[in-house]
């Protein structure tokens, strides 16, 4: 069953398909747009829809309901003028929020200058790494290891505060290990079963990607 929150990534190269399988898989209906009818194809089975469209044209993004989505992430990375120009019209169509890579540093001035609300330089930002900070809050940073493996940092849930380690049952319910706390400028490791989770502290796991989803689901 998809959740209800939807998102448009625009620009099907390396980092735009990173992050719409991501949030598909996560599941979240993605809408993911391009130009290149060939890597539409390519990608039918692999988000909740896909369309061949120019992104630069204010009446296709109209048609397209785009307005309507949560979070729009321009993704086209070698064509910087359809880039900021998508962007502008996003602004200007009212979208709620706007994510979009940057090639450089002046770039992203230039994107934040008319709209963006947050500017991604691939560099440093891996779309799977992305895609998991849309969807929570409390997740600070991502990590895939593996396919099946990865290891995040996140703000302590309430749901947990007050607990110490054993009584959380981390392992047995998510499968994941707490492998360092961070307390202010203190950091735990390795934290003992006995250790206490606080308000404010971050916890740094390693876990399966399913137990790690559901734990997300948890944090939302």
């Amino acid at each position: 069953m998809k959740k209800e929150k939807q998102y448009a990534v625009i620009g099907l190269g390396r980092f735009g398909s990173s992050v719409a399988i991501t949030l598909y898989k996560l599941g979240y209906d993605v809408l993911a747009i391009d130009t290149d009818e060939e890597r539409v194809q390519s990608f039918s089975n692999e988000v909740t829809h896909v369309v061949q469209a120019d992104s630069t044209d204010e009446e296709t993004l109209k048609a397209l309901g785009i307005r309507n989505f949560d979070v729009v992430v321009v993704a086209i990375g070698d064509d910087m003028e359809s880039n900021l120009l998508t962007t502008l019209l996003l602004k200007d169509l009212g979208v709620k929020y706007i994510v979009a890579k940057a090639r450089n540093i002046q770039h992203g001035k230039m994107l934040e200058k008319i709209g963006a609300d947050r500017v991604i330089y691939p560099e440093r930002d891996m779309g799977q790494r992305v895609a998991h900070n849309l969807v929570s809050s409390n997740i600070l940073d991502f990590i895939e290891l593996s396919p099946n493996l990865s290891l995040v940092e996140f703000s302590a849930p309430k749901f947990l505060v007050d607990k110490t380690l054993a009584e959380s049952d981390l392992r047995a319910i998510y499968s994941i290990n707490v492998v360092a706390m961070k307390r202010g400028s203190e950091i735990i490791v390795p934290p003992r079963p006995n250790d206490k989770i606080e308000e404010g502290d971050i916890l740094i796991v390693v876990g399966s990607n399913d137990g790690l989803r559901r734990l997300e689901d948890g944090l939302v």
